[in-house]
């Protein structure tokens, strides 16, 4: 299938999906999450497997956390879906889609796709990409805001153009102090704003953040930004501007609702507050702390009785896990696991251990530590807008 003919199809389904479309809901499946009002239905976009949808318009879609059990690569077809606005683009010819490039620089740019694949030299970087609000469905006391599980991260090699290339062909003029960034989504009403985010001068050339292309080898995704979207390494999806077509060097610090208003942590170092209280001062959210998973067995699971394999994932905002420990008695004592291979600071990195578990029901505990020495709490830490989880993780495992 040609990919015009298969940008159509997706713009057609995202389109019969967000109006209901009674052959789309005969189709759906369910799963239910483990928090209040966890239902959700199981949706196949095209270029996606069936994936957990929280919202039609725009689509948001999680990825079933089964998928993490396969591989420290998250494949193309399982990545989590995030958009802020209702109106995305629904077909995009990449012959004439362009990527402009303005504001303070010397030489302002109309990047084509072509321009971006020849014109630069490709580099490529493993990294997650994982939303602010993943795992907010477990925050207690509830809060606003999309009730997610825990597969609103992904991992992927990506392939582009250092950002800091392009900036170098515009020529950055002297008072240049940061750079925003804009996508083809676009607010349903006026009085939204744009989504636009921004990031300082020093962030934008440090030779890490891309204008990516590729992912897994392939164009990337539809729903995951195609023709070209913004990679941040270590930092929250927020910041991954999808269909990115606008780069503008600025000479202040951008009051835009999205880095303003919106994004906010507290500003100590657990950006937390008691439960049901709010922040005094609050910073843009940046860097993601340190997390891990068990990825198999999982939660509830029965396992025969004595030697057990459990195995995960581990990652943080990119100083690389250095440590991974396992503990089956309630945290009274810990196991060191074997990591896997390293794909690269910013990349999940699998681990594996094997404990004895003598039949019976056991809670089995997992915490990493990065290079930096930083770790997980054992007790969740709590904020108004839901964002940054990354307690210790548990699951049920039966020992028969």
């Amino acid at each position: 299938m040609d990919r015009r003919r298969l940008l159509t199809l997706a713009g057609s389904a995202i389109l019969a999906t967000a109006l209901g479309d009674k052959r789309v809901r005969a189709s759906e499946r369910f799963v239910d999450l483990p928090f209040a009002n966890g239902e959700r239905p199981l949706i196949a976009y095209p270029q996606k497997r069936p994936l957990i949808r929280l919202t039609a318009r725009p689509p948001q879609l999680e990825t079933p956390f089964e998928v993490f059990d396969q591989g420290a690569i998250t494949a193309n077809d399982a990545f989590f879906v995030r958009y802020h606005l209702g109106d995305i683009p629904l077909t995009i010819d990449p012959a004439t889609y362009r990527v402009e490039v303005g504001g303070l620089v010397e030489r302002p740019l109309s990047l084509s796709l072509s321009d971006l694949k020849t014109g630069f030299e490709a580099e490529e970087i493993v990294a997650v990409n994982q939303c602010s609000g993943n795992s907010r469905g477990f925050f207690n006391p509830r809060v606003g805001g999309g009730q997610l599980g825990n597969g609103a991260m992904g991992n992927a090699k990506w392939r582009g153009v250092p950002l800091k290339a392009i900036l170098e062909k515009a020529g950055l003029k002297a008072e240049a102090k940061q750079v925003t960034f804009d996508g083809l989504d676009r607010p349903v009403i006026p009085r939204i704003p744009d989504f636009v985010k921004a990031l300082d001068i020093d962030h934008a050339i440090d030779g890490e953040v891309m204008v990516a292309y590729g992912m897994n080898n392939e164009d990337l995704p539809f729903l995951n930004g195609f023709p070209v979207r913004l990679v941040v390494p270590g930092y929250y999806g927020t910041y991954w501007v999808k269909h990115l077509t606008q780069i503008t060097v600025i000479g202040d610090v951008f009051d835009g609702f999205w880095r303003k208003t919106a994004y906010r942590i507290p500003t100590n170092a657990c950006a937390c507050v008691e439960p049901g209280t709010s922040p005094g001062d609050t910073l843009p959210i940046a860097r993601f702390n340190v997390r891990s998973f068990i990825t198999n067995p999982a939660d509830g699971a029965k396992v025969k009785a004595g030697a057990t394999e459990i195995r995960g994932i581990a990652f943080d905002g990119g100083y690389g896990i250095t440590d991974v420990v396992l503990s089956s008695d309630g945290g009274q004592s810990w196991i060191a696991a074997k990591l896997g291979e390293d794909l690269g600071k910013y990349s999940f990195r699998p681990w594996q251990a094997t404990l004895q578990l003598p039949a019976g029901k056991h809670e089995v505990r997992v915490r990493a530590t990065n290079r930096i020495g930083q770790s997980q709490p054992l007790s969740p830490l709590w904020n108004p807008a839901g964002y940054m989880r990354n307690v210790v993780e548990r699951v049920q495992i039966e020992g028969v």
